[in-house]
């Protein structure tokens, strides 16, 4: 273990999601999101297939024990995906990560309603403070609330990255399940391979042929997930997931400066005001999570007989 190695690649990986994100965001005025799913999911296969290689995990690494098990996290995984990505072309960059946050929660719900993990109180008080602070970003966008004031199409933003968060705690429920029998590095390929293959049925729904600028920031955004999958993988395999957890709400930061510098999206008062309670409640659920681990360890540790 070595918890700063951990660390710096989860800053790294975090770096590279959020900078994908931004690109994809500078192609969606005229790429579509299936469009923009198939590219980005194309050109991540590569890296991990070379990785793969390079680790000497090229042949166990892709075995499959449960071919339908990585399909439907292919399936959710890929809607969250591409709803993210719809997302992206109607909202500021630092409110998609906001409203994003929403999915560490909701996999908290997920996994108590389909998994059967308990859920105690601190937990779901953290769940509902986190779900509080979703609602203060979106409601903005809300029509309902705002009044004519609001575009139609920044409320269809959120619900899309609102749906996307739903179905990115689905395919985290779809990741604990196989991880119970497969290996991390079948599950990120055969999700990459999986999402390239689904994208394909948005053809119908317009796509176009990218310019050349264009091409090279779909091509980029791909390698940019294959290595933020890379580094993510690198981090657990160094520290602790209590330790490198909290890292992922940089991404928060990383997200404002690259929406004022890049789009010159300025982020209001009350949008950072529900991110600060969206990344409380995280980081609480985080906090607690390690505090039981340590608790469950010493109980382990004083049931061990002594010699």
């Amino acid at each position: 273990m070595n918890p700063a190695k951990g660390i710096i690649f989860k800053l790294g990986s975090v770096l590279m999601f959020i900078t994908m994100s931004a690109v994809i965001k500078a192609t969606s005025g005229h790429v579509p999101p299936g469009e923009a799913v198939f590219f980005r999911s194309l050109f991540a296969m590569p890296v991990i297939f070379g990785w793969l290689w390079l680790r000497g995990n090229l042949r166990t690494g892709l075995k499959v024990a449960s071919p339908m098990g990585h399909f439907w996290r292919g399936f959710v995984g890929t809607a969250a995906m591409g709803m993210g990505f719809a997302g992206l072309g109607l909202l500021p960059l630092p409110e998609v990560t906001a409203i994003g946050y929403a999915a560490p929660l909701l996999t908290v719900i997920f996994a108590a309603m389909f998994l059967g993990e308990k859920v105690h109180l601190f937990r779901l008080t953290a769940v509902g403070l986190g779900l509080v602070g979703v609602l203060i970003v979106i409601e903005p966008r809300l029509t309902l609330f705002a009044g004519e004031t609001v575009e139609t199409t920044q409320a269809l933003g959120a619900a899309f990255v609102l749906m996307g968060a739903v179905f990115a705690a689905l395919a985290q429920i779809h990741v604990r399940n196989l991880v119970r029998t497969e290996q991390t590095s079948a599950i990120v390929f055969f999700f990459s391979l999986t999402s390239t293959t689904l994208s394909l049925l948005t053809l119908p729904f317009g796509w176009v042929v990218p310019e050349a600028r264009e091409a090279v920031l779909l091509i980029a955004a791909g390698l940019l997930g294959g290595l933020g999958q890379i580094f993510l993988t690198s981090a657990y395999r160094f520290a602790g997931a209590s330790v490198v957890a909290p890292f992922d709400y940089a991404s928060m930061l990383f997200a404002l400066l690259i929406g004022y510098f890049v789009f010159a999206e300025v982020p209001t008062q009350q949008m950072l005001l529900g991110a600060s309670l969206v990344i409380l409640a995280g980081v609480l659920i985080i906090w607690r999570e390690h505090a039981l681990g340590i608790k469950r360890a010493k109980a382990r540790s004083g049931m061990t007989p002594q010699g």
